[in-house]
């Protein structure tokens, strides 16, 4: 059974940082693109930031120049790091992999979230 678990979410004041962190386990042949994505009341969920197996990032306009998204491929683990946070990044944060696994082979697999409220 694949579990994504992420942590690192709370509440911080604007312009300040956090850094969220996610850890895939279970039966896990290889993870390709690891992602963070958000979504806000009312609103659908978007793309935050991405990173594929070789390195390559693409990140959500928003968040460019103040979001580093990076992985430790040793531990099956993808980070966040936000800063200059501001009010409108206030979301739940979900992590999600695209890998293959023992029983399902390629399959796409999401975290429950972790929540992110920037005060103003």
């Amino acid at each position: 059974q694949v579990q994504l678990v992420e942590s690192g979410g709370g509440l911080v004041q604007a312009g300040g940082s956090l850094r969220l962190s996610c850890v895939v386990s279970g039966s896990i042949f290889r993870i390709e693109t690891m992602g963070w994505y958000r979504q806000a009341p009312g609103k659908q969920r978007e793309l935050v930031a991405y990173i594929t197996s070789g390195g390559t990032t693409n990140y959500v306009d928003s968040a460019k120049g103040r979001f580093t998204i990076s992985r430790d491929n040793a531990k099956n683990t993808v980070y966040l790091q936000m800063n200059s946070l501001k009010p409108e990044d206030t979301a739940v944060y979900y992590c999600k992999a695209d890998l293959i696994s023992a029983t399902t082979g390629w399959a796409a697999y999401w975290g429950r979230g972790t929540q992110v409220t920037v005060s103003s």
